[in-house]
């Protein structure tokens, strides 16, 4: 999902009750400066995305992950059984990302990212359609029927695969 939805809060609520592993893409990149360079017009480094998947891979392997990233199309498919897009309505995303501090262009294109649904669609294109899901994020009620929607995928899946 855009910056401002929400992964993160659902991300670390969901490995803290389901007991899996988290990641944050972001904090991976920041603390092992997996980066390749920095855009000077968003004023943000840019992600090697080979070294991200060499630093995940091993995790990856042994299951378990909740990973958390707004992109997802040089992520392995293997890696993932379902992959949530959180989306949020403008009014709400815009005043989260101002409050971030986006200003401007970074500000806009973000906004603009969330109306024409590029994140979905990249999701749609890189992962079986079956597996892709749109999970509405506006409110605390949305995070908490999120993450117990996400828990019975979870609980179900463990029985069919364990």
């Amino acid at each position: 999902g855009t910056p401002g939805v929400g992964k993160t809060t659902l991300g670390k609520e969901l490995a803290s009750r389901a007991g899996l592993n988290y990641v944050n893409v972001g904090d991976l990149a920041k603390e092992g400066e997996l980066y390749e360079g920095f855009d000077e017009e968003y004023d943000c480094p840019i992600l090697d995305e080979d070294r991200v998947i060499d630093e995940l891979e091993e995790r990856m392997s042994e299951g378990g992950v909740i990973v958390d990233y707004h992109g997802c199309d040089f992520f392995p498919e293997r890696w993932f059984h379902i992959v949530f897009v959180l989306r949020t309505e403008n009014s709400f995303l815009y005043n989260r990302l101002e409050s971030r501090g986006y200003t401007g262009k970074k500000l806009q294109d973000n906004i603009q990212c969330e109306i024409f649904q590029t994140l979905y669609e990249e999701a749609v294109l890189s992962y079986k359609k079956e597996i892709v899901h749109q999970l509405p994020s506006n409110t605390p009620e949305d995070l908490e029927r999120n993450v117990d929607q996400i828990m019975q995928w979870i609980e179900q899946w463990m029985k069919d695969n364990n």
